[in-house]
């Protein structure tokens, strides 16, 4: 269950009962850059409530277990950075934690047992609308190939499972939000790597419109966004 302690909840205030946004994370498996950068991604099955028969990154809800699993090496100080700002401490690590679990299950890769966890980098956050059934507060978090060992295989989860150029992708006939996503992370693949570690705040995908999210910690502050990674 989410935690009661982190600062942003996300629940629908409509009449009918609300659907509380369930905190998840995402992880792009990154091989290689510039035009021939590549995303690991597959297809969800069809008897899926979310997203079923759409073209996705390995990712999931956040379990309780993820809040205290070990891992062999914690998050870089600016990931944590961060994801702190829409979450506290320990949330932030399970995020990274369902993202490493998920990827696992999902595609047979991981990033050692117990995970290292100092290979992410925080690339975006996508809050599902209030009058869908089933929703997610995710974060969209980036690793390098290199950072994983394993062959592809996973539990069947997705299908499919293949490298994509983001060109190859975004022809391709993505929900929306994936396309956004891919857009965000174009945009921080033409960042230096000082600029990526100094960023000051993330995109936030809300109401399906981009918001820039500054601040450190349970304190946030948001104003509207292009969608595209705003300079440091």
């Amino acid at each position: 269950m989410p935690d009661a302690t982190v600062p942003d909840q996300v629940v629908t205030t409509e009449r009918r009962r609300a659907v509380r946004a369930r905190h998840a994370a995402s992880l792009i498996v990154l091989r290689g850059r510039g035009d021939a950068a590549e995303m690991l991604m597959g297809l969800r099955g069809a008897g899926h409530r979310f997203m079923p028969n759409r073209l996705v990154f390995p990712g999931g809800a956040v379990d309780a277990a993820d809040l205290r699993a070990p891992f062999a090496s914690p998050l870089r100080p600016d990931t944590a950075r961060l994801l702190e700002t829409a979450a506290n401490p320990r949330l932030a690590v399970g995020l990274a934690m369902a993202a490493a679990r998920e990827l696992a299950e999902e595609t047979g890769l991981t990033l050692g047992t117990p995970p290292a966890l100092d290979g992410m980098h925080y690339l975006c956050r996508a809050i599902t609308p209030g009058f869908l059934p089933v929703r997610f507060n995710a974060r969209f978090l980036v690793v390098e190939a290199d950072r994983v060992r394993g062959s592809l295989a996973g539990s069947g989860e997705l299908e499919d499972l293949r490298w994509y150029t983001l060109s190859e992708a975004l022809a391709l006939d993505l929900a929306s939000p994936t396309r956004m996503v891919i857009d965000q992370l174009g945009a921080w693949l033409s960042l230096s790597e000082a600029g990526s570690r100094d960023r000051s705040g993330i995109p936030v995908l809300r109401d399906r419109t981009w918001q820039w999210e500054r601040g450190v910690g349970p304190v946030r502050h948001a104003r509207k966004a292009r969608p595209v990674i705003a300079p440091t």
